[in-house]
Protein backbone atom coordinates (compact mmCIF):
# COMPACT_ATOMS: atom_id res chain seq x y z
CA UNK A 1 0.00 0.00 0.00
CA UNK A 2 1.11 3.62 -1.03
CA UNK A 3 1.71 5.94 1.96
CA UNK A 4 1.66 10.00 1.07
CA UNK A 5 2.35 12.36 4.22
CA UNK A 6 0.81 15.77 4.45
CA UNK A 7 0.61 18.44 7.14
CA UNK A 8 -2.78 19.09 6.48
CA UNK A 9 -5.54 16.71 4.09
CA UNK A 10 -9.22 18.02 3.07
CA UNK A 11 -11.49 15.85 1.80
CA UNK A 12 -13.63 17.06 -0.99
CA UNK A 13 -13.01 19.97 -3.27
CA UNK A 14 -16.12 21.55 -3.28
CA UNK A 15 -16.61 25.32 -1.82
CA UNK A 16 -15.29 24.47 1.92
CA UNK A 17 -12.66 22.27 0.68
CA UNK A 18 -10.71 24.61 -2.00
CA UNK A 19 -11.02 27.37 0.40
CA UNK A 20 -9.58 25.41 3.40
CA UNK A 21 -6.99 24.00 0.92
CA UNK A 22 -6.08 27.18 -0.60
CA UNK A 23 -5.52 28.62 3.01
CA UNK A 24 -3.47 25.96 4.59
CA UNK A 25 -1.05 26.11 1.39
CA UNK A 26 -0.11 30.12 1.66
CA UNK A 27 0.50 29.30 5.13
CA UNK A 28 3.03 27.05 4.11
CA UNK A 29 2.06 24.11 4.35
CA UNK A 30 1.86 20.69 2.86
CA UNK A 31 -1.97 20.48 2.27
CA UNK A 32 -3.44 17.32 -0.22
CA UNK A 33 -6.85 17.89 -1.40
CA UNK A 34 -9.11 15.18 -1.95
CA UNK A 35 -11.59 14.83 -4.35
CA UNK A 36 -13.75 11.77 -5.87
CA UNK A 37 -15.30 12.82 -8.94
CA UNK A 38 -12.48 12.51 -11.93
CA UNK A 39 -10.54 15.90 -12.73
CA UNK A 40 -13.21 16.81 -15.80
CA UNK A 41 -15.86 16.08 -13.62
CA UNK A 42 -14.18 18.61 -10.95
CA UNK A 43 -16.61 21.42 -9.05
CA UNK A 44 -19.98 19.39 -10.88
CA UNK A 45 -21.83 20.39 -7.85
CA UNK A 46 -25.84 20.25 -7.97
CA UNK A 47 -26.37 24.29 -6.60
CA UNK A 48 -29.20 26.74 -6.89
CA UNK A 49 -26.74 29.05 -8.64
CA UNK A 50 -27.42 32.04 -6.44
CA UNK A 51 -24.40 33.86 -4.77
CA UNK A 52 -24.57 36.51 -2.18
CA UNK A 53 -21.85 38.63 -0.31
CA UNK A 54 -18.97 36.90 -2.13
CA UNK A 55 -16.68 40.38 -1.58
CA UNK A 56 -16.71 39.06 2.02
CA UNK A 57 -14.77 35.98 1.35
CA UNK A 58 -11.37 35.32 2.88
CA UNK A 59 -9.01 36.39 0.39
CA UNK A 60 -7.13 33.10 0.05
CA UNK A 61 -8.90 32.74 -3.34
CA UNK A 62 -9.02 36.00 -5.06
CA UNK A 63 -12.24 37.19 -5.77
CA UNK A 64 -10.70 37.94 -9.00
CA UNK A 65 -10.67 34.50 -9.55
CA UNK A 66 -14.17 34.01 -9.43
CA UNK A 67 -15.51 36.48 -10.90
CA UNK A 68 -15.90 34.52 -14.66
CA UNK A 69 -18.17 32.73 -13.25
CA UNK A 70 -21.17 35.25 -12.10
CA UNK A 71 -22.56 34.90 -15.16
CA UNK A 72 -26.01 37.48 -14.22
CA UNK A 73 -24.92 40.55 -11.44
CA UNK A 74 -28.06 42.79 -12.61
CA UNK A 75 -30.54 40.18 -10.06
CA UNK A 76 -31.54 42.94 -7.33
CA UNK A 77 -34.99 41.26 -5.95
CA UNK A 78 -36.86 38.02 -4.68
CA UNK A 79 -40.06 37.40 -6.71
CA UNK A 80 -42.56 35.51 -4.38
CA UNK A 81 -44.88 33.61 -6.40
CA UNK A 82 -47.84 32.64 -4.75
CA UNK A 83 -50.34 31.10 -7.04
CA UNK A 84 -52.91 30.22 -4.20
CA UNK A 85 -53.55 33.44 -3.88
CA UNK A 86 -52.59 35.18 -7.23
CA UNK A 87 -50.22 37.29 -5.94
CA UNK A 88 -46.28 37.76 -6.67
CA UNK A 89 -44.37 39.38 -3.95
CA UNK A 90 -41.48 41.56 -5.06
CA UNK A 91 -38.90 41.90 -2.69
CA UNK A 92 -35.48 43.85 -2.36
CA UNK A 93 -32.41 41.29 -1.37
CA UNK A 94 -29.87 43.52 0.25
CA UNK A 95 -26.06 42.94 -0.42
CA UNK A 96 -24.08 41.84 -3.83
CA UNK A 97 -26.20 39.31 -5.20
CA UNK A 98 -25.20 37.30 -8.62
CA UNK A 99 -26.23 34.29 -10.06
CA UNK A 100 -22.96 32.47 -11.01
CA UNK A 101 -22.35 29.01 -13.45
CA UNK A 102 -21.90 26.55 -10.54
CA UNK A 103 -19.63 24.23 -12.59
CA UNK A 104 -17.31 27.14 -14.07
CA UNK A 105 -16.89 28.40 -9.69
CA UNK A 106 -16.41 25.13 -9.16
CA UNK A 107 -13.48 24.84 -11.64
CA UNK A 108 -12.71 28.10 -10.49
CA UNK A 109 -12.02 27.89 -6.55
CA UNK A 110 -10.37 24.47 -7.73
CA UNK A 111 -7.84 26.48 -9.87
CA UNK A 112 -7.84 28.76 -6.93
CA UNK A 113 -6.30 26.04 -4.85
CA UNK A 114 -3.77 24.87 -7.20
CA UNK A 115 -2.87 28.43 -7.68
CA UNK A 116 -2.20 28.38 -3.85
CA UNK A 117 -0.02 25.56 -3.56
CA UNK A 118 -2.39 22.67 -2.95
CA UNK A 119 -1.94 19.22 -4.14
CA UNK A 120 -5.02 17.97 -5.67
CA UNK A 121 -5.85 14.30 -6.34
CA UNK A 122 -8.83 13.36 -8.40
CA UNK A 123 -10.17 10.51 -8.71
CA UNK A 124 -9.43 9.54 -5.23
CA UNK A 125 -12.16 7.81 -2.69
CA UNK A 126 -12.01 8.16 0.59
CA UNK A 127 -13.31 5.03 2.57
CA UNK A 128 -11.52 5.42 6.04
CA UNK A 129 -10.15 7.19 8.44
CA UNK A 130 -6.86 6.27 10.81
CA UNK A 131 -7.21 6.75 14.64
CA UNK A 132 -4.22 6.88 17.48
CA UNK A 133 -4.93 5.22 20.60
CA UNK A 134 -5.79 8.69 22.33
CA UNK A 135 -8.97 8.99 19.57
CA UNK A 136 -6.82 11.80 17.46
CA UNK A 137 -7.45 11.35 13.65
CA UNK A 138 -4.12 10.94 12.27
CA UNK A 139 -5.04 10.37 8.14
CA UNK A 140 -7.58 9.04 6.15
CA UNK A 141 -7.96 5.86 3.61
CA UNK A 142 -8.44 5.97 0.19
CA UNK A 143 -8.41 4.10 -3.34
CA UNK A 144 -7.20 5.73 -6.56
CA UNK A 145 -8.39 3.48 -9.88
CA UNK A 146 -8.77 0.57 -7.75
CA UNK A 147 -5.22 1.55 -5.76
CA UNK A 148 -5.00 1.59 -1.91
CA UNK A 149 -3.56 4.75 -0.59
CA UNK A 150 -3.00 5.83 2.80
CA UNK A 151 -2.85 9.64 3.65
CA UNK A 152 -1.36 10.74 7.01
CA UNK A 153 -1.30 13.96 8.21
CA UNK A 154 -1.36 16.20 11.44
CA UNK A 155 -4.71 17.09 10.56
CA UNK A 156 -7.74 15.93 8.20
CA UNK A 157 -10.44 18.69 6.97
CA UNK A 158 -13.48 17.46 6.18
CA UNK A 159 -14.92 19.20 3.54
CA UNK A 160 -17.15 16.32 2.18
CA UNK A 161 -20.67 17.65 2.18
CA UNK A 162 -23.93 16.55 3.43
CA UNK A 163 -23.85 13.48 5.44
CA UNK A 164 -20.01 12.96 5.21
CA UNK A 165 -18.90 9.42 4.93
CA UNK A 166 -16.28 10.44 7.08
CA UNK A 167 -17.97 11.28 10.41
CA UNK A 168 -19.29 7.73 9.95
CA UNK A 169 -15.99 6.62 10.37
CA UNK A 170 -14.36 8.90 13.19
CA UNK A 171 -15.10 7.08 16.74
CA UNK A 172 -16.32 10.56 18.53
CA UNK A 173 -16.08 8.78 21.63
CA UNK A 174 -15.13 11.23 24.75
CA UNK A 175 -15.21 14.58 21.81
CA UNK A 176 -17.65 17.03 21.53
CA UNK A 177 -18.24 16.63 18.06
CA UNK A 178 -21.82 16.74 17.18
CA UNK A 179 -23.37 13.77 16.55
CA UNK A 180 -26.77 14.14 16.45
CA UNK A 181 -27.60 14.47 12.87
CA UNK A 182 -30.01 12.65 11.13
CA UNK A 183 -31.42 12.49 7.75
CA UNK A 184 -34.54 13.90 8.62
CA UNK A 185 -32.25 17.31 9.30
CA UNK A 186 -31.70 17.65 5.59
CA UNK A 187 -33.33 18.18 2.17
CA UNK A 188 -33.82 16.44 -0.95
CA UNK A 189 -32.98 18.93 -3.93
CA UNK A 190 -33.40 18.39 -7.24
CA UNK A 191 -32.02 21.02 -10.38
CA UNK A 192 -32.15 21.45 -14.14
CA UNK A 193 -30.05 23.89 -16.26
CA UNK A 194 -32.58 25.07 -18.78
CA UNK A 195 -32.06 27.24 -21.86
CA UNK A 196 -35.21 29.14 -22.96
CA UNK A 197 -36.03 31.39 -26.21
CA UNK A 198 -36.77 34.50 -24.86
CA UNK A 199 -35.47 36.71 -21.97
CA UNK A 200 -38.09 36.39 -19.18
CA UNK A 201 -39.63 39.66 -17.75
CA UNK A 202 -38.09 38.70 -14.38
CA UNK A 203 -34.02 38.06 -15.69
CA UNK A 204 -33.51 40.65 -12.72
CA UNK A 205 -34.98 38.32 -10.02
CA UNK A 206 -34.64 34.79 -7.98
CA UNK A 207 -37.77 33.40 -8.15
CA UNK A 208 -39.33 31.43 -5.03
CA UNK A 209 -42.99 29.35 -5.67
CA UNK A 210 -44.16 27.34 -2.38
CA UNK A 211 -44.73 23.59 -3.20
CA UNK A 212 -47.20 21.82 -1.78
CA UNK A 213 -44.79 20.50 1.31
CA UNK A 214 -42.56 22.32 3.15
CA UNK A 215 -40.36 23.57 0.62
CA UNK A 216 -40.10 25.64 -2.71
CA UNK A 217 -39.49 25.32 -6.61
CA UNK A 218 -36.90 28.27 -7.42
CA UNK A 219 -36.04 29.65 -10.99
CA UNK A 220 -32.49 31.70 -11.10
CA UNK A 221 -31.52 33.23 -13.99
CA UNK A 222 -28.01 32.45 -15.04
CA UNK A 223 -28.69 34.53 -18.12
CA UNK A 224 -31.31 36.13 -19.79
CA UNK A 225 -31.92 32.52 -21.26
CA UNK A 226 -30.06 29.92 -19.09
CA UNK A 227 -32.49 29.24 -16.25
CA UNK A 228 -31.48 26.99 -13.08
CA UNK A 229 -34.59 25.65 -12.45
CA UNK A 230 -35.15 23.58 -9.64
CA UNK A 231 -36.94 22.52 -6.16
CA UNK A 232 -36.63 21.18 -2.31
CA UNK A 233 -38.22 19.12 0.18
CA UNK A 234 -37.73 18.26 4.02
CA UNK A 235 -37.29 14.67 4.31
CA UNK A 236 -39.15 14.61 7.11
CA UNK A 237 -41.73 15.08 5.28
CA UNK A 238 -43.86 12.43 2.51
CA UNK A 239 -41.38 12.15 -0.12
CA UNK A 240 -41.88 14.54 -3.37
CA UNK A 241 -41.05 12.98 -6.80
CA UNK A 242 -38.64 16.33 -7.26
CA UNK A 243 -38.23 15.41 -11.20
CA UNK A 244 -42.24 15.00 -11.87
CA UNK A 245 -42.76 18.11 -10.10
CA UNK A 246 -40.94 20.13 -11.59
CA UNK A 247 -41.40 19.13 -15.16
CA UNK A 248 -45.40 19.59 -14.07
CA UNK A 249 -44.45 23.33 -13.18
CA UNK A 250 -42.78 24.11 -16.31
CA UNK A 251 -45.01 22.84 -18.76
CA UNK A 252 -47.39 25.75 -16.70
CA UNK A 253 -44.97 28.53 -17.45
CA UNK A 254 -45.67 30.22 -20.88
CA UNK A 255 -41.12 31.17 -21.19
CA UNK A 256 -40.49 27.29 -20.69
CA UNK A 257 -41.93 26.38 -24.19
CA UNK A 258 -40.11 24.88 -25.97
CA UNK A 259 -36.95 24.62 -23.83
CA UNK A 260 -33.89 23.04 -23.52
CA UNK A 261 -32.66 20.92 -20.40
CA UNK A 262 -28.62 21.32 -20.74
CA UNK A 263 -27.46 19.44 -17.33
CA UNK A 264 -29.27 17.52 -14.49
CA UNK A 265 -28.11 17.02 -11.09
CA UNK A 266 -29.17 16.29 -7.51
CA UNK A 267 -27.83 16.83 -4.18
CA UNK A 268 -28.68 16.73 -0.20
CA UNK A 269 -28.10 19.57 1.78
CA UNK A 270 -28.54 20.37 5.51
CA UNK A 271 -31.49 22.43 6.64
CA UNK A 272 -31.01 22.47 10.27
CA UNK A 273 -28.89 24.29 12.45
CA UNK A 274 -24.60 24.34 12.83
CA UNK A 275 -23.15 21.68 14.12
CA UNK A 276 -23.35 22.24 17.95
CA UNK A 277 -19.43 21.39 17.77
CA UNK A 278 -17.19 20.78 14.28
CA UNK A 279 -14.06 19.80 16.30
CA UNK A 280 -12.16 16.21 17.77
CA UNK A 281 -8.97 15.73 18.05
CA UNK A 282 -7.01 15.89 14.91
CA UNK A 283 -10.10 16.68 12.87
CA UNK A 284 -12.32 19.71 11.80
CA UNK A 285 -15.81 19.98 9.63
CA UNK A 286 -16.21 22.18 7.52
CA UNK A 287 -19.07 23.57 5.46
CA UNK A 288 -22.16 21.09 4.65
CA UNK A 289 -20.07 18.71 6.68
CA UNK A 290 -20.77 20.61 9.71
CA UNK A 291 -24.02 22.28 8.89
CA UNK A 292 -23.06 25.73 7.80
CA UNK A 293 -26.50 26.15 5.58
CA UNK A 294 -29.03 28.61 6.00
CA UNK A 295 -31.88 26.29 7.30
CA UNK A 296 -34.61 28.17 5.03
CA UNK A 297 -32.81 29.03 1.19
CA UNK A 298 -30.29 26.40 1.48
CA UNK A 299 -27.83 29.17 0.63
CA UNK A 300 -24.29 27.45 1.48
CA UNK A 301 -21.44 29.04 -0.41
CA UNK A 302 -20.52 32.21 2.25
CA UNK A 303 -20.65 29.97 5.40
CA UNK A 304 -18.30 26.86 3.71
CA UNK A 305 -16.32 29.95 2.34
CA UNK A 306 -15.81 31.39 5.34
CA UNK A 307 -15.71 28.32 7.96
CA UNK A 308 -13.02 27.00 5.55
CA UNK A 309 -10.97 30.19 6.14
CA UNK A 310 -10.99 30.01 9.83
CA UNK A 311 -10.92 26.10 10.02
CA UNK A 312 -7.63 26.10 8.13
CA UNK A 313 -5.94 29.24 10.05
CA UNK A 314 -6.76 27.51 13.31
CA UNK A 315 -5.91 23.81 11.64
CA UNK A 316 -2.14 25.41 11.04
CA UNK A 317 -1.62 26.89 14.07
CA UNK A 318 -2.84 23.76 16.31
CA UNK A 319 0.23 22.06 14.18
CA UNK A 320 2.50 24.89 14.46
CA UNK A 321 1.53 24.38 18.85
CA UNK A 322 1.84 20.63 18.33
CA UNK A 323 -0.67 20.33 19.84
CA UNK A 324 -4.26 19.21 17.82
CA UNK A 325 -6.27 18.49 20.44
CA UNK A 326 -10.08 19.31 20.68
CA UNK A 327 -9.22 22.11 23.00
CA UNK A 328 -6.70 23.82 20.86
CA UNK A 329 -9.02 23.66 17.99
CA UNK A 330 -11.71 24.91 19.83
CA UNK A 331 -11.88 28.51 18.62
CA UNK A 332 -13.11 27.57 15.17
CA UNK A 333 -16.20 26.74 16.82
CA UNK A 334 -16.10 29.57 18.70
CA UNK A 335 -15.78 32.02 15.35
CA UNK A 336 -18.41 29.87 13.34
CA UNK A 337 -21.38 30.47 16.21
CA UNK A 338 -20.88 34.02 17.06
CA UNK A 339 -20.92 34.99 13.23
CA UNK A 340 -23.62 33.30 10.65
CA UNK A 341 -23.84 30.11 12.93
CA UNK A 342 -25.98 32.09 15.59
CA UNK A 343 -28.20 33.70 12.73
CA UNK A 344 -28.37 29.87 11.01
CA UNK A 345 -29.50 28.78 14.58
CA UNK A 346 -32.41 31.50 14.88
CA UNK A 347 -33.73 31.23 11.43
CA UNK A 348 -34.06 27.20 12.09
CA UNK A 349 -36.65 27.71 14.21
CA UNK A 350 -38.87 29.05 11.83
CA UNK A 351 -38.31 25.65 9.72
CA UNK A 352 -39.45 24.28 13.18
CA UNK A 353 -42.70 26.23 13.27
CA UNK A 354 -43.35 25.78 9.51
CA UNK A 355 -43.25 22.09 9.75
CA UNK A 356 -46.43 22.31 12.78
CA UNK A 357 -48.68 24.09 9.82
CA UNK A 358 -50.12 23.31 6.74
CA UNK A 359 -48.83 25.15 3.77
CA UNK A 360 -51.91 27.10 2.98
CA UNK A 361 -51.44 28.42 6.55
CA UNK A 362 -48.39 29.78 5.83
CA UNK A 363 -48.84 30.78 2.54
CA UNK A 364 -51.57 32.97 4.36
CA UNK A 365 -49.07 34.18 6.77
CA UNK A 366 -45.74 34.97 4.25
CA UNK A 367 -48.39 36.48 2.00
CA UNK A 368 -49.64 39.38 4.63
CA UNK A 369 -45.85 39.77 6.38
CA UNK A 370 -43.92 42.86 5.12
CA UNK A 371 -41.65 41.90 2.85
CA UNK A 372 -38.43 43.89 4.76
CA UNK A 373 -39.79 41.77 7.91
CA UNK A 374 -39.82 38.46 5.88
CA UNK A 375 -36.21 39.08 4.54
CA UNK A 376 -35.18 39.67 8.11
CA UNK A 377 -36.49 36.41 9.24
CA UNK A 378 -35.01 34.08 6.76
CA UNK A 379 -31.73 36.08 6.67
CA UNK A 380 -30.76 37.43 10.15
CA UNK A 381 -33.05 35.35 12.13
CA UNK A 382 -35.03 37.67 13.47
CA UNK A 383 -37.27 40.83 12.43
CA UNK A 384 -39.02 43.94 13.58
CA UNK A 385 -42.19 45.86 12.98
CA UNK A 386 -43.65 49.16 14.44
CA UNK A 387 -46.92 49.45 15.38
CA UNK A 388 -48.54 50.48 12.36
CA UNK A 389 -47.46 47.58 10.36
CA UNK A 390 -48.25 45.28 13.24
CA UNK A 391 -51.87 46.03 12.78
CA UNK A 392 -51.77 46.36 9.32
CA UNK A 393 -50.63 42.49 9.57
CA UNK A 394 -53.01 41.58 11.84
CA UNK A 395 -56.28 42.45 9.30
CA UNK A 396 -54.48 40.46 6.58
CA UNK A 397 -53.96 37.38 8.85
CA UNK A 398 -57.74 36.99 10.12
CA UNK A 399 -58.68 33.74 11.06
CA UNK A 400 -55.09 32.82 11.63
CA UNK A 401 -54.00 34.99 14.67
CA UNK A 402 -53.34 32.18 16.85
CA UNK A 403 -50.57 30.69 14.00
CA UNK A 404 -49.21 34.61 13.91
CA UNK A 405 -49.18 35.00 17.33
CA UNK A 406 -46.95 31.70 17.85
CA UNK A 407 -44.72 33.83 14.72
CA UNK A 408 -44.42 36.64 17.29
CA UNK A 409 -42.99 34.25 19.93
CA UNK A 410 -41.04 32.39 18.04
CA UNK A 411 -39.57 35.60 16.51
CA UNK A 412 -38.68 36.46 20.28
CA UNK A 413 -37.22 33.57 21.19
CA UNK A 414 -34.86 33.43 17.50
CA UNK A 415 -33.52 36.61 19.25
CA UNK A 416 -32.69 35.05 22.49
CA UNK A 417 -31.24 32.11 20.89
CA UNK A 418 -28.76 34.67 18.89
CA UNK A 419 -27.86 36.26 22.03
CA UNK A 420 -27.28 32.76 23.86
CA UNK A 421 -24.92 31.67 20.57
CA UNK A 422 -23.26 35.09 21.38
CA UNK A 423 -22.03 33.62 24.40
CA UNK A 424 -20.89 30.16 23.03
CA UNK A 425 -17.68 29.24 25.12
CA UNK A 426 -14.27 29.41 25.26
CA UNK A 427 -13.59 26.23 26.16
CA UNK A 428 -14.61 22.65 26.02
CA UNK A 429 -15.48 22.72 29.89
CA UNK A 430 -18.55 24.98 29.37
CA UNK A 431 -19.60 23.52 26.31
CA UNK A 432 -22.18 20.91 28.18
CA UNK A 433 -23.83 23.43 30.35
CA UNK A 434 -23.93 26.01 27.38
CA UNK A 435 -26.17 23.10 25.25
CA UNK A 436 -28.15 22.84 28.36
CA UNK A 437 -29.51 26.19 28.33
CA UNK A 438 -29.81 26.18 24.15
CA UNK A 439 -32.10 23.24 24.38
CA UNK A 440 -34.33 24.72 27.29
CA UNK A 441 -34.52 27.48 24.32
CA UNK A 442 -35.56 25.09 22.02
CA UNK A 443 -38.14 23.41 23.93
CA UNK A 444 -39.60 26.88 24.71
CA UNK A 445 -39.96 26.81 20.77
CA UNK A 446 -41.55 23.06 20.60
CA UNK A 447 -43.69 23.81 23.18
CA UNK A 448 -45.69 26.66 21.11
CA UNK A 449 -45.14 25.33 17.81
CA UNK A 450 -46.60 22.09 18.68
CA UNK A 451 -43.91 20.81 16.35
CA UNK A 452 -42.17 17.03 16.79
CA UNK A 453 -38.69 17.78 18.05
CA UNK A 454 -35.74 18.48 15.18
CA UNK A 455 -32.70 16.96 17.63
Amino acid sequence: MTTREYDVVVVGAGTAGCYAAATVAREGYDVALLERKPEEEGGHIACGDALKGASSFPDAIPKSKIEPAMTNTGVDHGRFEIPQEDTVLEIPVPGELAVIDRWEYGRAVIDGALDAGADIHFDTVVQDVHQADDGTVTGVRATHEGEPLDYEAEMVIDGAGALSILQDKVDFDGATFDTNVSYQQFCSAYREIVEIDEEPDWSDAIVFKPTEELGYLWYFPRTGTEINAGLGFQMNKEPMQLVEVLKEDLRTRAEFAGATVKDKLGAALPTRRPYDSAVAPGFVAIGDAAGHVNPTTGGGIPGAAKSAHWAAKIAVDAIADGDVSEANLWEYNRQVMTDFGKRFAAVDLYNIWGSAHDVDELVDIVTAVPGQQLVDAVSKGSSEMGLGLKLKTLIKTFGHWDALYEMYKVNKRATTLKDHYDRYPTDPGSFDAWRDARDDIMDEVYAISGADPKY
